[in-house]
């Protein structure tokens, strides 16, 4: 895996909506009962971004929404580092224009910060066509994220590399009463596991290089050291966990899979 850096906007009412439809019923969000409340939580924030993690060091990660209907995502969005742009609709049954605003920031971006190589946009609204057109000119890759049944497929098609939401989200854990912030040592053989997820989810092969694995789980958790579980080397970690991967000899490198 190379040093590349990721930049991600999230049209984050879009995503939440089109879940809320999912579970609901088309067209269900719109209704002023059900969209001008506090909403619960339904989106794996956690789950988008370890996703992004594998094209590369998340560098910008902007989430665009009315945020006063969604602070129960206090918790999420704090521990993935999101910066929230406010946006007030300009009524109660107007958009709140995200996807301009999103757009008008990623452009803006690529030319103030050249070495951004990947965008993730979170949204399936075919308003991000011009979008996609425009960074694909500047030479970035284009990665769309959005519900199998809200995303429009022009948009899907217009991206460099597509992935539908629900093929590596998670149900959203209730975090609103974790307020420990304290670092903790987390669990080895889970964060590399969900390295090797993602990482194979992304290349479609369970195999994955171990060299490309440890890249990952720092993205995943900076904090992450060998030492922390008493080995002097990655590959040490992952023979102390025999029994969870499986390691054979490459042709370059040894590969790696998780043992089901």
């Amino acid at each position: 895996m190379t040093k590349e850096a990721v930049a991600i906007y999230w049209d984050f009412e879009n995503l939440h909506a089109s879940i809320f439809d999912t579970l609901h019923g088309s067209g269900s969000y719109p209704r002023p009962g059900n969209r001008n409340r506090q909403q619960d939580i339904l989106v794996d924030v956690q789950g988008v971004y370890d996703f992004a993690t594998t094209y590369g060091n998340v560098a910008i990660n902007k989430a665009y929404c009315n945020w006063h209907w969604f602070s129960n995502y206090r918790q999420s969005l704090l521990k993935c580092a999101v910066e929230l742009i406010q946006l007030f609709p300009p009524g109660p049954l107007a958009k709140n224009g995200a996807d301009i605003k999103l757009s008008l920031d990623a452009v803006e971006d690529i030319l103030r910060f050249p070495h951004i190589s990947s965008i993730v946009v979170v949204g399936g609204d075919s308003d991000f066509i011009p979008l996609a057109q425009k960074l694909k000119a500047a030479g970035k890759d284009l990665i769309g994220v959005g519900c199998r049944n809200a995303t429009n497929r022009h948009w899907a098609n217009s991206c460099s590399d597509f992935k539908y939401y629900e093929t590596f989200a998670l149900e959203p854990q209730c975090d609103t009463c974790e307020d420990d912030e304290a670092a903790t040592i987390k669990d080895a053989a889970e964060l590399i596991s969900k390295a090797i997820k993602q990482i194979s989810l992304r290349n479609g092969d369970k195999w994955v290089l171990k060299a490309a694995i440890r890249p990952v789980v720092k993205r995943l958790d900076p904090t992450f050291d060998e030492s922390n579980y008493g080995c002097r080397s990655f590959a040490d970690l992952l023979k102390k966990h025999h029994d969870q991967f499986q390691i054979e000899r490459g042709e370059h490198d040894h590969l790696v899979c998780l043992i089901e």
